[in-house]
Order: structure tokens, then sequence, then C-alpha cells
């Protein structure tokens, strides 16, 4: 959706070892916005962003300058922000919605999310028509609902999911980063470090119960002034909740809000795998 960092530019680079011609979309899509959500004030630097897939080796980006969603004259994009539909009777009224998988974790704060996601990334792939797309990690759920909407939708399409970016500090590079105050830039870190303690507390068993794992990070993103969404630990392959971290490939997935330098609030996601990263 652009305002692009270095985890984007590694995503044209994992792109290039797959495909001869690289091309990126930018699109700040408002479908997978709520009216109470972030989209009028979501980070947008075009003139940066093309700059910087240039010179990442991008041979094209596509930026639609108006809506991909049939629009009614003189409505502006955002009116189909979830909660500010038209309600004309031209309106767009066809969705892509994967069942189970848009289930859960962000599914539950965001209803409309993952409906909003399935819906562009389809139209993209009809318009684009891409051999390889290539999607990070830090929206795990994402990648995951993608590559099962692929599948079953018979796109000829290779679905590549790429690792998270850190910064140096260890919080996962984020457009919405840009919006956190300083206290809350440094509070957030209280995620990527509570979750490096689940990591080493099930490597040396100390901890295997999902249920007290949760209720520890959970603890600490609280303690360090984060609202917390949700924390959950789930199959890594196929979402399923799971009882004993241990059993399996097991993903440890963080949403929570920490307060934002202008108005309001910034959620952040995060995640790791406790084991081997399923293939």
């Amino acid at each position: 959706m652009g305002y692009l960092h270095e985890g984007h530019l590694s995503l044209i680079e994992a792109a290039k070892s797959h495909a001869d011609v690289v091309v990126a979309s930018i699109y700040v899509n408002p479908t997978q916005f709520s009216a109470n959500e972030d989209f009028d004030v979501y980070p947008r630097n075009p003139d940066s962003d093309r700059l910087q897939l240039q010179a990442a080796g991008c041979a094209a980006v596509f930026e639609p300058e108006g809506s991909l969603y049939h629009q009614v004259p003189g409505a502006g994009d955002g009116s189909n922000v979830v909660g500010r539909e038209s309600g004309h009777p031209e309106s767009h009224e066809t969705w892509v919605t994967v069942e189970r998988l848009q289930q859960g974790l962000c599914g539950v704060s965001r209803p409309h999310f993952f409906r909003g996601v399935a819906t562009v990334v389809t139209k993209l792939f009809h318009i684009v028509e891409p051999d390889v797309a290539v999607f990070g990690q830090k929206d795990y759920q994402q990648w995951r609902l993608i590559t099962r909407m692929v599948r079953d939708l018979d796109f000829p399409i290779s679905i590549i999911g790429m690792p998270i970016c850190r910064e140096n500090d260890g919080l996962a590079m984020s457009s919405r980063n840009a919006r956190l105050s300083p206290e809350s830039r440094a509070n957030a870190l209280s995620i990527s470090q509570a979750m490096a303690w689940a990591q080493q507390a099930v490597a040396q068993r100390q901890a295997t119960s999902a249920a007290a794992i949760a209720a520890e990070v959970r603890q600490r993103i609280t303690a360090a002034g984060g609202e917390v969404d949700y924390v959950q630990l789930r199959d890594a392959d196929n979402l399923h909740e799971v009882a004993d971290a241990a059993a399996q490939a097991t993903l440890l997935a963080v949403a929570a809000w920490f307060p934002a330098k202008d108005r309001g609030t910034v959620r952040l996601i995060d995640n790791m795998v406790l084991g081997q990263l399923p293939s």
C-alpha cells in the first residue's frame, strides 16, 4: 500500500530471483479499512516510492490514479471504506472471501479486512497477470489466505512468502511505524521482546502451554503500555488453534495498539514461528 521501507524492497529482491520482469502495485485499498480506522491518515509518499522501486530494479509500477472499484459519479475512493459505502444501486458489490482462514486472529477485530484483501488481490492478479507473487510474512494470515485463494480459484500463480524484516532493535518494519510517538516507538519493542522470550521458552521447554505463553506475552505488552488486540498461538501451516506450542511448528501472532504521535492509535502486528517454518 505504499510508503515503502526496506521490508518492501526485500520483496522486490526476492521477486527478481524468481522472474525476469518485476512489477509492483501500489494502492491504498479502501475496502480493507473500516470507517473508524486509519484510511485517511495512512502514510503515503508516492514520489519516494517510485524512486525506491526504480532503484531496486522494478521494471514498472501499477499505480491506479482512481479507484479499483466501480465508482458512483462524484464519489471518491473513500466511499469504498467499510461503513462509508454510498448504498447506490450501481456501487461495487462483488467480493471474494476465504471462509475459514479469514476467521480468527485479525479477522475478529477487523471482520471486513480479509474480504477487502482477497478481493483487491484478485483484481490485481487479473489486471497484472503475474507468474509469481511475493508477499511478506509479517501479514502471516494474509499470506496463508492468499495462498489458499490462489489454490482454490486455480490462479496460475506461484505465491512466495518472505520473512519479516526488522529494525536493528527488533521492531518489525511497518509503514505504520512512522505514526508512532517516540515513547510508543520504544514501548512497541515489547512485542518482539515478548516473542523472543516465547521462542526461547519453547526451545528450552521452559514453557509449552499455548495458554500460558499467550498470557505471559500479553502481560509483557500490556505492562509496556500497549492495548492488546490478540495474542494467539496457531498451527503455522493451517492456523488451527493449538494447546501445546512444542507439538508442531507454532505461529505466535500478536496485534496491539500504541498511541500515535498525531491522533488516535497505531495498530501493530507481528509474529514468530516457534519451530521450523512449514513449507
